[in-house]
């Protein structure tokens, strides 16, 4: 049974700290600060300037409990209930997958294009497919005042999640949801398609860390038996819905960078831009179509 934490804000933090060094999880500090300081409602500062700032007996059973998630192997942001992405707070859900800083790589892989293209036109339609959180699309329309988009989804939960996003960030105004299989569903061209689609070959799922095998949903991890088949699919479908001028945008996994390229390249497109992410690994591909 875990000692009782302390309800000073000082002690309780480095109680939080040990009890996660003693399980072992990864980065025990960050994680303990963001327990204590969510389900307390303080701050790194307060901890700092008033160590000794009594915490109410429902919060250290509040950050307790969560530390016990932690424990069993729950990522913080999920019992967090929400992740930063882009400086934007976005809510997760059962069915949304954790937005990450490798998927930043993509929004300013197309932010300049998405600037560019709404000072021209007025406006720069996207097409975000597996929208998941609206990590994506909300991402771009908070930068570019002149964009609109469209976030596709298979799963109702997850577009519940993405519109609540967008109104909490107030964006709804500029933010579709659509229920669709892909394309299934989709009408009109769109100047961007962006996707961070699932990558992982369904074999290589069991051997993931066990926080996104157990913890983020399957669907939108397996990529099919090599990886690929999301891609397949956008490439043979997307110029039906992409502007004469428009890019297509895809997250890859970091050995995919040729296979990817090969797909869309039989498809008619030409790679236009490979951006890495900050570990150096290729991370986005843009392509554009041979109309």
């Amino acid at each position: 049974m875990a000692d009782t934490l302390p309800d000073a804000l000082g002690p309780l933090l480095r109680a939080a700290r040990q009890r996660l060094t003693e399980a072992g999880v990864p980065d025990p500090a960050l994680d303990a600060r963001l327990i204590v300081e969510h389900f307390s409602a303080t701050t790194r500062t307060q901890a700092i300037a008033d160590p000794e700032r009594k915490v109410g007996p429902d919060e250290v059973a509040a950050i307790d409990a969560a530390l016990g998630r932690r424990v069993s192997g729950e990522p913080a942001h999920r019992i967090l209930g929400y992740r930063e992405f882009h400086g934007l707070r976005l809510s997760l859900s059962p069915e949304t997958l954790e937005p990450r800083p490798d998927t930043e790589t993509l929004v300013e892989a197309v932010l300049p294009f998405v600037k560019a293209t709404a000072e021209r036109q007025g406006q720069c339609r996207i097409l975000d497919l597996g929208t998941g959180t609206g990590a994506i699309a909300l991402a771009l329309l908070d930068a570019v005042p002149g964009a609109v988009a469209t976030g596709v989804d298979i799963s109702q939960d997850a577009l519940t999640t993405a519109v609540r996003n967008a109104r909490e960030l107030g964006l709804a105004d500029r933010f579709k949801s659509l229920q669709s299989d892909w394309f299934e569903k989709v009408s009109g061209r769109y100047h961007v398609i962006a996707a961070n689609p699932p990558y992982i070959p369904s074999g290589d799922i069991e051997n993931l860390q066990d926080e996104v095998r157990d913890f983020d949903p399957r669907k939108a991890l397996d990529g099919g038996a090599d990886g690929l088949s999301p891609y397949r699919i956008i490439a043979a479908e997307a110029a039906g819905f992409l502007d004469l001028k428009g890019i297509i945008a895809v997250e890859i996994g970091h050995t995919q960078r040729d296979e990817v390229t090969d797909i869309f390249s039989r498809a008619g497109y030409w790679r236009a831009g490979v951006f890495g992410d900050l570990g150096g690994n290729d991370r986005v591909l843009v392509f554009e179509h041979r109309f």
